[in-house]
């Protein structure tokens, strides 16, 4: 019984770390009051650009890093229509989306069915001992260790230096923070990368570590969830790695059901994951109150400096 809860924490992290990444690049990019809604397209984008170019002979790294850029350059794709020439986030978002999807498909047809090998697991010494959960925690690859970090610095970034006061005023109002001289597109623009880039390294992990191989459409509605976390999550990282976890959480409980021969439909366990994800993080959320007084004010506003 301990083995088989090992298994599912340790599962239950591996399942949730591309939505931490994915969810924490756009809890970056809304903090600056830009909301993209094209998360699953990056994801994909990333996610194939990571795999070729594992799949051609490069390092795992290189997957990794070629995963984050292409992300970011669909992100600045969505920042030059929409903090440049001012068009609609909500809807350049969702086109960003499909177009990321067409052309996964597209880029990913010589690499369909095709297998790398992924990150080793790496134990920690003394912690990785620890009864239950030190195979679980302790026993990772290191993406899975990088999205806590990543979690811990943005944290402490946000909350603790004046680089996360700037970029949280600029989302509350642009246009005090024009007013005494902050270059707001600048700082836009920058978040709208850095959450792109973020995206893609969450669709790299997909790729080549959670399942080293390419399957068009592998993401998922994985960058939905991700979203609906961002929000869900009243902008809060706490929250967002909870319910990046929960949802790997259930996503891991379907195959370990189904390994253990519990009679269940497929079809229902294949839904509870996005089913329970939702339900949970909106009782967590159920005050619309708390909602509006953690959302960026700007949220969504177009801003053209005078």
């Amino acid at each position: 019984m301990l083995d088989h809860t090992t298994a599912l924490l340790a599962a239950t992290m591996a399942a949730g770390t591309p939505l931490v990444y994915a969810a924490l690049g756009e809890l970056i990019t809304e903090k600056s009051g830009v909301v993209n809604l094209g998360v699953e397209g990056m994801m994909l984008v990333g996610a194939i650009a990571a795999f070729a170019t594992v799949a051609s002979g490069n390092s795992l790294l290189a997957g990794v890093i070629a995963g984050g850029l292409a992300g970011m350059l669909l992100a600045l794709v969505f920042a030059v229509l929409t903090l440049t020439l001012m068009a609609n986030q909500y809807a350049t978002g969702l086109a960003l989306s499909i177009f990321g999807i067409g052309l996964s498909a597209f880029v990913g047809k010589a690499w369909l069915g095709m297998t790398v090998t992924g990150f080793q697991k790496v134990s920690i010494p003394l912690l990785s001992s620890i009864p239950v959960l030190g195979g679980a925690l302790f026993q990772q690859d290191m993406m899975v260790y990088g999205s806590i970090a990543l979690f811990a610095l943005i944290s402490l970034v946000l909350y603790k230096t004046k680089t996360g006061l700037l970029l949280r005023a600029v989302g509350e109002s642009p246009d005090s923070a024009h007013a005494i001289g902050y270059p707001v597109v600048r700082i836009r623009y920058l978040a709208t990368l850095a959450g792109g880039a973020l995206c893609g390294v969450g669709g790299a992990y997909l790729s080549i570590v959670y399942t080293p191989m390419w399957v068009e459409n592998m993401v998922a509605g994985r960058g939905w969830i991700a979203l609906a976390l961002t929000v869900f999550a009243t902008w809060r990282p706490a929250r967002i790695l909870l319910g990046a976890y929960l949802f790997g959480g259930m996503t891991s409980l379907q195959f370990h059901a189904q390994g253990l021969g519990i009679a269940i439909s497929p079809y229902l366990l294949s839904m509870l994951p996005y089913l329970a994800t939702i339900v949970v993080l909106v009782v967590i959320s159920r005050n619309p109150q708390t909602i509006r007084l953690h959302a960026p004010a700007s949220l969504g506003k177009p801003f053209r400096p005078n």
